[in-house]
């Protein structure tokens, strides 16, 4: 979790560090994908059978087509919030340790940087920084008419009416780690390796929003998801640029969580506006 090391002049021949980079993002969303379909059938198989003995408790047979669809539903709250954790925590632990594991000499100066109190000053700084951007660019875009939800907001508001603890723990330290752990250690980290850190927090900050908002899969407009993307790539670029800056991913995960505590805060105080 510490700064990445110069790549080798002749590793960097071999390989473009943008293909590189191709690679890595396209290696998470294979394990992503596939994560998440083996959570998905995970749970249908769980519903199935508590629908098959509930059917035979009550003496019914096992119901089929429609009926069964309609008794098996959708995953809730708890659900999903739990097949993100294992499809995008697990592929972020894969990468990590396959393609961008830590030394332990990067760890021992990851360490030494988190305990210097610039490092904790400039991780506020940029807190400050993303909160205040997001909500500036959010009122624009309000000016202009152009008010999107973010896609995970029913999911949120679901969690917090029903699993509050479970959404603080997950929300605000387990997803900033393994987020930071896939898109600024190994997605950005192999740009910023290969003497790239502009174009690795440009193209992280750009996956960064694109998995956050996916096309296709949002109730959003065109205009709206513009709007979440600029929201999204700017925070991204900002944990990167800070991540560089202190030589600690530690820091771009408080700086993270932060923001998302700040969101789940606003989220209760003011609900979904």
């Amino acid at each position: 979790m510490s700064v990445p090391p110069p790549l080798s002049p002749p590793m960097a021949r071999k390989q473009s560090p943008v293909i590189g980079f191709i690679a890595d993002l396209l290696l998470a969303a294979g394990f992503l994908l596939c994560l998440s379909l083996a959570c998905g059938l995970a749970w249908g198989l769980w519903r199935g059978v508590m629908v098959g003995m509930e059917a035979a408790k009550n003496g019914n047979g096992m119901p089929a087509g429609k009926e069964l669809s309609g008794l098996l539903g959708d995953p809730g709250a708890l659900a999903q919030i739990l097949i993100a954790l294992i499809s995008t925590g697990g592929a972020a632990l894969v990468l990590y340790f396959w393609r961008r594991r830590a030394t332990p000499a990067e760890r021992a100066q990851s360490h030494r940087n988190a305990r210097r109190g610039t490092t904790w000053g400039w991780t506020l700084l940029v807190a400050a920084c993303v909160f205040i951007g997001s909500s500036l660019i959010s009122w624009i875009g309000k000016q202009f008419g152009i008010e999107p939800a973010p896609t995970n907001l029913p999911l949120m508001e679901q969690a917090l009416a029903n699993y509050p603890l479970l959404l603080v723990v997950f929300a605000v330290f387990l997803a900033p780690a393994y987020e930071e752990l896939l898109f600024r250690r190994v997605l950005f980290g192999r740009l910023w390796a290969a003497g790239r850190p502009w174009l690795g927090m440009l193209l992280s900050g750009a996956a960064f929003a694109l998995v956050h908002e996916v096309p296709g899969t949002s109730p959003n407009g065109l205009p709206e998801m513009l709007l979440l993307w600029l929201i999204y790539g700017g925070m991204g670029i900002a944990f990167a640029w800070l991540y560089r800056k202190t030589g600690t991913l530690w820091a771009a995960i408080a700086a993270h969580a932060i923001n998302n505590a700040i969101a789940l805060g606003a989220l209760v105080w003011f609900g979904a506006q």
